[in-house]
């Protein structure tokens, strides 16, 4: 077990699931939907690693949502750094940023080399922000 776990909200959980599935190739471990379709829990594996999302409430509205309706996180969002996000070590950094651009996530930046690894950051299908960094061979 991880000592952290991230805990990231969706409005469509089910939906957010089959796109990282597909974008990012996490795996999905536990879906358990309430009575309304809403996503009551779910997680997802990657690598070693693992996330738990859910739809918390009908009135949750996701950070890309969020930008439309609120100049403040608008203005803040205009930086392609990661603002309230996640960190998530791969092996092959190259392949993942194929795959997560083929997917259709807005790449916030190219890959980079440089300390302390080569990295990418992107922004999923709700506008949460995620930043993939290649893992150093042992």
């Amino acid at each position: 077990m991880n000592g952290v776990i991230p805990m990231i909200s969706y409005e469509d959980g089910p939906a957010a699931m089959d796109w990282l599935a597909k974008a990012f190739g996490f795996t999905e471990v536990r879906r358990m939907l309430a009575e309304d379709g809403r996503l009551a829990h779910g997680e997802m594996e990657t690598g070693s690693g693992l996330i738990m999302m859910a739809t918390p409430t009908v009135d949750y509205e996701n950070p890309k949502n969020h930008r439309e309706n609120c100049v403040a996180a608008k203005q803040w969002s205009t930086v392609p750094w990661v603002i309230d996000g996640v960190l998530v070590f791969v092996s092959d950094i190259n392949d993942h940023f194929a795959q997560a651009r083929k997917s259709g996530a807005n790449i916030l930046s190219e890959l980079e080399d440089g300390p302390p690894a080569k990295r990418y950051r992107v922004e999923d299908i709700e506008g949460h922000r995620w930043m993939f960094m290649e893992m150093e061979a042992e």
